[in-house]
């Protein structure tokens, strides 16, 4: 087995989404899925900080360490749910938490919170993260990894199909 971890929050903040995936032989299964809330002092300091888009360094600092001790819990939860150990985990994809999106300004950003190096200690599992500015540079909308997984779990031979992503608001 090739197990990786792929944690997500969106901005609508409904949640911490992870899943557990198999990604062996050219082949990809879901082992494992779990949405966890957001603890609520969080979840309201995390959507005034996105609504407003201003804050303080110390109190962006403050956000980054305490939503990544918050994906490090929710990640240890679904192993234990999951009947898995750390060890059994090559790695884990966390893309954080947006908190401004600027894909068309002058120097284009994309900026995420949930500090990578807490997953990683708290998990013992290596982390991979903050892998949406490169796609931004490169004139993306910061999603790089969608289309590879469309491609991964959709494609035919047999027919034509059409994926619509709409980010925050829907996945059809």
């Amino acid at each position: 087995m090739a197990l990786y971890i792929g944690v997500m929050s969106g901005t609508s903040l409904d949640g911490i989404d992870i899943a557990i995936v198999d990604f062996k032989q050219n082949k990809t299964k879901v082992v494992s899925t779990e949405t966890f809330p957001f603890d609520p002092d969080l979840r309201n300091e995390l959507y005034k900080l996105i609504t407003k888009g201003t804050s303080n360094l110390n109190q962006l600092g403050q956000l980054d360490m305490a939503l990544g001790y918050s994906y490090s819990k929710a990640i240890n939860n679904l192993l234990l749910n999951a009947g898995l150990n750390a060890s059994d985990i090559t790695a884990i994809g966390c893309h954080g938490q947006t908190i401004y999106h600027a894909p068309n300004a002058q120097f284009p950003f994309s900026m995420q919170i949930g500090n990578a190096h807490v997953i990683a200690e708290k998990t013992g599992i290596d982390t991979i993260a903050d892998f949406r500015q490169r796609d931004v540079i490169l004139g993306g909308q910061g999603a790089p990894l969608v289309p590879a997984f469309h491609q991964d779990m959709f494609h035919s031979d047999t027919e034509n199909r059409v994926i619509v992503n709409i980010g925050g608001i829907a996945n059809i």
